[in-house]
């Protein structure tokens, strides 16, 4: 660890942060085979994820982000930057999921994607949604599904409405060649306060302001292409993309994924990227997780897997003991998310 953290040789570290996750997704493992086989990413998002967030209900919301909440802790990741979609259920989502995200003890910054692919109305209640729970003093974003999906007068309402709220927009940027003219359509609104998902079909100088929040398991399993974080001027920080919070096994893919591609690529790089999470959620640098590896060292790290958080405090108070979480019953979450998971998948046969 670095700059005043816990030494190098400690079993100790700050707590670690997920840049960007979809929590809605927890309950996705298992679920229906879509209607046809994608070959496409963008028919991925049609026939896997459009059709799993218009599936989602307040139960469903609840239950999975207890689920992902309670998977992060267990993996010693004690802040989460969602992004979430439910376009059924769009008011409350966001005070549901920080809800539970606060019972499990897991810190929490939520953000509604604003899309106009349901129409105008659609667009108007996702937007107010961010509104209202940014004013009711939750911390959050401003959320927008991408460009490509959004009229030029949602995404300057989005932009007005973060600048109104003291805050950014999260926003998933050219992850796949569909979405290949965001650059040029968000460039002017765009603010250092802003996390650009993705970027993995943007140029080299695109010119967007923010954070880059890079993907790589993500982005590998949907065959968009490899993002290449290391040319932009942006700084970077890693995410998941919903595929849980488990950042120790992020990074490690993050490494292999730049090594890869460039043999001098060195653990330290995709670590650095780890570290910006604490940028962006400074709190969680407060927070301590004892490991079970005695080397909390990027080289170590790099090669060494099965690595699992022991002991977690947020916030100076226990959240997890012997990998037990200390504030829930995580029997009963994973039972109920069960239930949840199996509501969902009769929902997603019925429109299959």
């Amino acid at each position: 660890m670095t700059e005043g953290d816990e030494s190098v040789d400690s079993r100790r570290s700050p707590g670690l942060v997920c840049a960007h996750h979809h929590l809605y997704s927890a309950l996705a493992r298992g679920m229906p085979a879509p209607p046809k086989d994608p070959t496409t990413f963008m028919q991925v998002l049609e026939q896997v994820w459009w059709r799993l967030d218009r599936a989602l209900d307040p139960d469903m919301i609840e239950w999975s982000a207890k689920l992902g909440a309670l998977e992060a802790l267990e993996a010693g990741c004690t802040a989460i930057i969602d992004h979430h979609e439910s376009p059924n259920a769009i008011e409350g989502s966001l005070s549901v999921i920080a809800a539970a995200c606060t019972e499990v003890g897991v810190r929490s910054n939520c953000s509604y994607g604003i899309t106009d692919r349901h129409g105008s109305e659609g667009a108007t209640r996702g937007l107010e949604e961010n509104r209202r729970f940014l004013s009711e003093g939750g911390r959050g974003m401003v959320g927008v599904h991408a460009a490509f999906t959004c009229t030029e007068d949602t995404l300057n309402a989005a932009a007005e409405l973060a600048s109104d709220q003291g805050v950014g927009v999260h926003i998933h940027v050219a992850e796949g060649r569909d979405d290949i003219e965001a650059a040029d359509r968000i460039r002017g609104l765009s603010r250092d306060d802003w996390l650009i998902v993705h970027g993995v079909h943007l140029e080299d100088d695109h010119g967007i302001s923010g954070t880059i929040v890079h993907n790589p398991r993500s982005n590998m399993n949907n065959s968009v292409g490899y993002a290449r974080p290391t040319r932009f001027a942006n700084s970077v920080a890693l995410g998941t993309d919903g595929i849980g919070a488990d950042m120790l096994d992020e990074f490690r893919v993050a490494f292999v994924k730049s090594r890869e591609h460039d043999i001098s690529s060195t653990p330290d790089l995709a670590w650095s990227w780890l570290e910006t999470g604490w940028t962006l959620f400074p709190e969680a640098r407060t927070d301590r997780v004892t490991w079970s590896y005695a080397t909390m060292e990027p080289w170590h790290l790099a090669y060494t897997t099965a690595v699992s958080a022991v002991d977690v405090d947020i916030d100076g108070q226990p959240a997890l003991r012997d990998g037990v979480a200390t504030r829930v019953d995580a029997q009963e979450i994973r039972s109920k998310a069960a239930e949840q998971a199996q509501r969902l998948f009769k929902v997603l046969e019925s429109t299959a």
